[in-house]
């Protein structure tokens, strides 16, 4: 009796049972990663037998976890398939009691082999919810845990895909060719949201930005302006309100899950010889925050759905490149894992990813056929510098009566040897979790202008913050609030509008005109995105000089953070150009010719094609 009675209730929870999502939702024919593994979630549904009968698609096995709520359901995709839509039929002795579509899609043609961002290249960041709001009517959407206030620093502002749309056009002008959007899948969090980085669904844009065919239409419309558009991707962490945090599969699904113990920060516990496991596992396995819980992509089928569902975005949404939140604080054995997947499924991928440090070791050590001591081996094609920003401005704004401050800068790129592939770094004067460029330079107009030069010049690939071309600064140091505040002209009724030029000052305008200029010219500018970099070792004079030259073209750089101008002898660079020589000046357009000297103006730059 007391069996039978198991047996009815076993049979009644599965008559019961409720699907309420598959994750992913489809999946292409063609794919290298043809083997899949299916999340499924509903009520009750682990006494559930999937069945799938579609030639070409076989299950290779179903797996139940500690929760009665989940299925994880393996399938093989073979290259025969056809397109089309398969049935899921879940059972209970023998009988149907679900059925769900899984639409099996054809690849966009040449999707493996993909153009994606490289030196050519130059990138402009955007934070959605504080660049442009197209569409009013989706700032507050029901079920949205934050309504927007814009008179909140620290809140929703109303940004939207539609707005970045609209200003297409305008990106285009200033001369970018790839958007790099912070995350805009759904973070239905209570407060402080906007940002991103705190998913509540990694496979749905967030409803106050749009739809994922929203985001579909973006990447079509800036791909007519020959514009990529780049994914920040979240492997380390989602938000506590996530429905597979709230409702866990198992008791490893996170890291610290019941403690939520913060992470220590301390990135070099990874490389340090002495450094204790538990330190160590302090670093990766800590909660970003307290609302971000720690994923652990040890656990097989979380590593699955993170590999699966950032290979899911760029097939549906035809993406460019990933840049990659936080990228040591993860597993790095399931870093390793995810860049070779992603690069086995695209070969010309790039991904950059995001090691927050000014150590050039730290960094270097993720970097694509690096030589650790360890013998570990990651496949990111590329880090983001952020020891290159620093060095910048320290060189820019302190004083040395001995020596010119431009050493920190100059000593800071002779690190590059501990790069592979230093050509392929993202390099950056500021972003969303930095003071504005313009700020940290104390708002000198002139030192803003020589890092802008550059910035378009050096080696790696440049990524500029939206209005650093209109001189956005942050008043508070540290203060998010400031560093991420909207765009001019992106809500009704602004007072400034960075795209009629309706109320923008002299400075702005100019500033706006000047980065414009140098991202048109760059551009076309073949010897600056492939071509050699050599510098010259710079003296008390303040002056800064380096070539990027192949066998065709030369060009010479020269930055003078002198408050004198400076004659600028020539025989010093006589091994790279001759005593006298004709050239094209790019910032200011002019025909000149050089014979033996070269005057600089005070606190200038200086960009000459050699003819």
């Amino acid at each position: 009796m007391k069996k039978f009675a198991i047996l009815f209730l076993i049979i009644a929870n599965s008559l019961n049972a409720q699907i309420s999502r598959i994750e992913p939702g489809n999946w292409w024919v063609g794919m290298k990663l043809n083997q899949i593994t299916l999340l499924v979630y509903g009520t009750n549904i682990q006494n559930l037998e999937p069945e799938i009968k579609y030639q070409g698609v076989k299950i290779v096995k179903t797996e139940k976890v500690e929760n009665p709520n989940y299925l994880f359901v393996t399938i093989n995709i073979s290259p025969e398939t056809v397109v089309g839509t398969a049935k899921i039929n879940f059972k209970n002795n023998n009988k149907t009691i679900i059925t769900k579509d899984f639409p099996l899609l054809p690849r966009e043609i040449n999707s493996a082999n993909r153009a994606s961002f490289a030196p050519k290249d130059a990138i402009l960041l955007l934070m959605p919810d504080r660049f442009a709001n197209g569409d009013p009517k989706n700032d507050n959407t029901t079920g949205s845990l934050e309504k927007v206030d814009r008179n909140d620093e620290s809140g929703r502002h109303g940004g939207d895909i539609q707005g970045i749309i609209n200003n297409l056009d305008y990106i285009k002008t200033l001369g970018y060719t790839q958007i790099w959007n912070t995350p805009l899948v759904e973070n239905n969090m209570p407060k402080y949201s906007y940002h991103g980085y705190a998913a509540t669904d990694f496979y749905k844009i967030d409803s106050r930005y749009g739809t994922n065919e929203q985001f579909k239409k973006l990447v079509e419309e800036a791909k007519k302006r020959n514009i990529g558009v780049i994914w920040d991707v979240v492997l380390n962490h989602c938000g506590s309100e996530y429905y597979f945090v709230k409702d866990l599969p198992m008791k490893d699904w996170l890291n610290f899950q019941e403690t939520k113990t913060r992470t220590n920060h301390i990135k070099s516990t990874l490389l340090d010889p002495y450094a204790t496991e538990q330190d160590k596992i302090g670093y990766t396995d800590g909660w970003f925050d307290t609302s971000m819980p720690d994923l652990n992509q040890r656990n097989p089928f979380m590593a699955s759905f993170l590999i699966q569902n950032t290979i899911w975005w760029v097939e549906y949404a035809g993406l460019s490149g990933f840049r990659e939140d936080t990228f040591s604080y993860a597993d790095k054995d399931f870093l390793a894992k995810w860049t070779k997947t992603v690069l086995d499924e695209y070969p010309n991928f790039n991904i950059v990813g995001e090691e927050m440090t000014t150590v050039t070791e730290l960094s270097a050590y993720w970097q694509k056929d690096k030589v650790n001591v360890d013998g570990y081996k990651c496949y990111l094609p590329t880090l983001m510098d952020f020891a290159l920003t620093e060095n910048l401005v320290k060189s820019l704004t302190t004083k040395n009566d001995w020596e010119s401050t431009w050493k920190e800068h100059y000593k800071g790129m002779g690190q590059d040897y501990l790069y592979p592939n230093p050509n392929n770094l993202l390099i950056f004067p500021d972003n969303h979790d930095m003071d504005r460029i313009f700020s940290r330079l104390n708002k000198d107009l002139d030192n803003w202008k020589i890092a802008m030069a550059l910035y378009t010049t050096m080696r790696g690939i440049p990524q500029f913050y939206y209005g650093t071309e209109l001189l956005f600064t942050n008043e508070k140091s540290g203060n998010d609030g400031q560093r991420r505040a909207d765009f001019y002209g992106g809500w009704p009724g602004d007072s400034k509008n960075a795209v009629t030029g309706k109320g923008l000052d002299t400075k702005e305008l100019e500033a706006q005109k000047y980065l414009s200029n140098l991202l048109n010219w760059r551009k076309n500018a073949a010897v600056i995105h492939n071509g050699k970099f050599i510098h010259y070792a710079p003296e008390k004079n303040d002056v800064y000089v380096y070539f990027r030259y192949n066998d065709k073209e030369k060009v010479m750089v020269i930055l003078n953070k002198n408050k004198e101008k400076v004659n600028l002898d020539m025989n010093k660079y006589n091994k790279m150009v001759p005593n006298t020589f004709n050239a094209k000046e790019i910032i200011s357009n002019n025909d000149i010719t050089v014979n033996n000297t070269l005057e600089i103006a005070p606190k200038s730059a200086i960009i000459l094609e050699i003819k």
